[in-house]
């Protein structure tokens, strides 16, 4: 078992990683300064066929729980989701001294997040990831729910009291829900671990090859990653902006598309894509982008899904992300691998930077 602890300005609180995370539920509640009067566990309802015995099992005995099911997926971060989750928190009479348990997927997660972070006017949670996109998603105190203009667009920062990793439940994902997944390790290589990229690009060539032990090696290095920006900034007023390398365009395509349509890692590997371009037009980044492309295109991603779209539909729903600014599309681009940096890029900055995707795309 690992443990990475998070640190943010107002709570410390531990990230429990391996097979059997989940049964430190029960000693951590029982540990908390506050014993919680209630629990509410939300979870995706697939998630919950699966592995929802496993969870009750581990939960504290004697403090009474509440389950509430949501779609699987992006269609769990709907505002009509959002509502009935709300309302099932008021039937069930929880108070602010409840416990919400996330458990599922990001989606979950991100819903559930921001469910405690606004009842009552915030209540404490705690995180049971269970996908390996979930790493990323599941650290750091985000929570939203989507809207049809834009992800992420209506949500809080609320740190959760601890989050409880069990690899075990990795065992049940999909080969396409493992490469979704695998794209933000990809990420916070690139973001700020040349030795780990490396060690990537070495020993994973087909989805078959995220073998537990690097792969568990592979998430708490991302988890530690996340951990060191959250810590700098909580809030995503400077540094913290690095983790969204890929996500600008990324969401776009994932917008686009429809959400769960296109899973948000391999929309992200698009994404990441394109910032490869954009850092080399914009800095000179040498960087072999083709085979970066072939690559994940071997691992199974659909990284010409942005040329589904024309760049004037990308780019107008690129302007309504968080991250824009007045005129301009904020991107995280790339110095070198490790070395990320913030930017504002014009839309015929961008235009020439699609133009030239586009070209390059037929030949991955």
């Amino acid at each position: 078992m690992n443990q990475v602890m998070i640190e943010t300005v107002n709570k410390t609180y531990p990230v429990i990683i391996g097979e059997g995370a989940v049964n430190a539920i029960a000693s951590f509640v029982d540990e908390m300064k506050q014993k919680p009067t209630r629990l509410f566990i939300i979870a995706d309802e697939s998630v919950r066929t699966i592995h929802g015995a496993r969870l009750e099992s581990a939960l504290p005995k004697g403090i009474p729980a509440d389950w509430h099911n949501v779609p699987a997926g992006e269609l769990a971060k709907s505002f009509s989701v959002f509502e009935q989750c709300l309302t099932r928190m008021l039937e069930c009479a929880l108070d602010r001294h409840s416990l919400v348990v996330a458990f599922g997927g990001g989606a979950c997660g991100d819903l559930a997040g921001f469910c405690a972070a606004t009842y009552m006017r915030g209540i404490p949670f705690i995180q049971v990831p269970t996908t390996i996109l979930a790493h990323d998603s599941a650290v750091g105190g985000k929570t939203a729910v989507n809207h049809p203009l834009g992800k992420n667009m209506i949500g809080a920062f609320h740190q959760p009291e601890a989050v409880m990793y069990d690899t075990l439940f990795l065992h049940s994902l999909s080969e396409k829900e493992t490469r979704s997944g695998f794209a933000e390790v990809i990420k916070h290589a690139l973001i700020a671990d040349v030795d780990l990229y490396h060690d990537i690009r070495v020993n994973v060539n087909a989805v078959t090859d995220i073998a537990s032990s690097f792969l568990e090696h592979s998430l708490k290095r991302g988890i530690e990653i996340k951990g060191t920006i959250v810590k700098e900034d909580e809030f995503e007023t400077g540094v913290r902006a690095h983790l969204n390398f890929g996500h600008t365009y990324g969401h776009a395509i994932e917008s686009l598309s429809g959400y769960g349509n296109v899973a948000h890692g391999e929309a992200i590997a698009c994404g990441m894509i394109f910032a490869l371009y954009a850092s080399a037009s914009k800095n000179g980044l040498s960087f072999d982008i083709s085979s970066f492309a072939s690559w994940l295109k071997g691992l199974g991603y659909p990284v010409e899904s942005g040329t589904a779209f024309s760049f004037d539909d990308i780019y107008d729903v690129m302007t309504r992300d968080k991250k824009a600014f007045g005129g301009t599309v904020r991107f995280v681009l790339l110095n070198e691998i490790g070395h990320p940096y913030v930017t504002d890029m014009t839309k015929e900055e961008l235009q020439k930077i699609d133009e030239q995707f586009r070209k390059e795309a037929v030949r991955w």
